[in-house]
């Protein structure tokens, strides 16, 4: 643990967070209230490093006191505290590590994740159903916060597209290195001849904007058009145009939100989102442009994909980044993907992903 201070860099972090609490201190901190809070996420995630980081060393220590005290007294109980101690203090310097990578100002902010259907037809509509569900249901295993702002259900089955706010600690840190086409393989279930299909989605993720990210939106470059909103089987259907889709049209990035009752807090929503875009293309230099993260990601087809997801003949995902592999589709399925995360993390594959 000596050396684990600096490759954690555990006094950078300790000064940044003397600079945090400075800042709460000073004159009209608090007139403005979004940015306050900004300041106050940041330090709560910077402290929660550091007293992380603190259980780790005194864990560390106690397993040492103990290890000497088995093996002088020859005590097997002890021993086998130590082996198990030992394990878990391995998980919490593999937890530690991971969070230890999140360096990027966009990391600690929340993630909008989107999901479009691609090549496949009914097969894929309902696989970006299901890749919805499968982020909806890791962010519940983590405590993060989700918010569906639109869901375009498809005439037959699944959506059209799909997106949702998801918030917690490190939320885009995590969810950025899933960017990029994922591809099903199964028995189609919409299939008469009961035929294998291949179907493709892309997964889109984006560093939500605040107040302070410094974005001009001018308002000429934005066309607006309202519409009913829709739910799945006709249910919860608004009867007013509440639901809005904004396009800036010098990107050509297209934003819906549907998710209020209320056309105004819809506008509101797709502005923050459209923000939120226009902040993470902000910030990727060699792609200035919507066109180029298309073409980066690649297309929503055959041989783009960064992941499969294998249901016959045979059980399987598998990372084509990472050549990783796991067998249990169905845990996958239901969130576990914190192995094919944090790899990815590790690796620092993101930057082969289109961001």
């Amino acid at each position: 643990m000596a050396t684990s201070e600096g490759i954690f860099d555990v006094a950078g972090r300790e000064k940044r967070i003397d600079e945090l609490e400075k800042k709460t201190t000073q004159t009209g901190f608090w007139d403005r209230a979004e940015a306050a809070q900004s300041v106050l996420r940041e330090l709560k995630l910077e402290k929660g490093w550091v007293e992380s980081y603190g259980d780790v060393r005194r864990r560390q220590e106690d397993l040492q006191v103990l290890a000497e005290l088995a093996h002088e007294e020859g005590d097997a109980e002890a021993e086998s505290e130590v082996r198990q101690g030992l394990q878990e203090l391995e998980e919490m310097l593999g937890a530690l590590e991971i969070r230890s990578l999140f360096r990027d100002e966009a990391d600690a902010r929340a993630a909008i994740l989107t999901i479009h259907p691609g090549a496949g037809g009914i097969d894929s509509q309902d696989w970006a159903e299901m890749l919805l569900r499968m982020y909806l249901r890791w962010a519940d295993r983590r405590g993060f916060e989700t918010e569906v702002v639109d869901q375009q259900p498809a005439e037959e089955a699944g959506i059209k597209s799909a997106s949702v706010i998801i918030r917690g600690d490190w939320a885009y840190g995590y969810l950025k290195v899933e960017r990029g086409v994922h591809r099903l393989v199964r028995i189609s279930p919409f299939d008469a001849q009961k035929r294998r299909h291949t179907s493709f989605a892309s997964v889109d993720v984006w560093a939500e904007a605040d107040e302070q990210t410094e974005i001009e939106i001018v308002d000429s470059d934005l066309r607006w058009d309202t519409f009913r909103a829709s739910g799945a089987g006709g249910q919860h259907v608004n009867k007013t145009d509440s639901a809005v889709r904004i396009t800036h049209e010098p990107t050509g990035i297209v934003v819906t939100c549907q998710s209020e009752r209320s056309q105004h807090r819809n506008r509101e929503t797709a502005l923050k989102i459209l923000k939120s875009r226009l902040y993470t293309l902000a910030r990727e230099e060699e792609r200035k442009r919507r066109q180029e993260i298309e073409s980066q990601k690649g297309e929503n087809a055959w041989g783009n994909q960064i992941r499969s997801y294998i249901l016959q003949p045979y059980t399987m995902v598998k990372d084509h980044r990472l050549k990783l592999e796991n067998g249990n589709v169905q845990a996958v399925m239901d969130g576990d993907l914190d192995q094919f995360i944090e790899a990815a993390l590790l690796q620092g594959v993101e930057g082969k992903v289109a961001q």
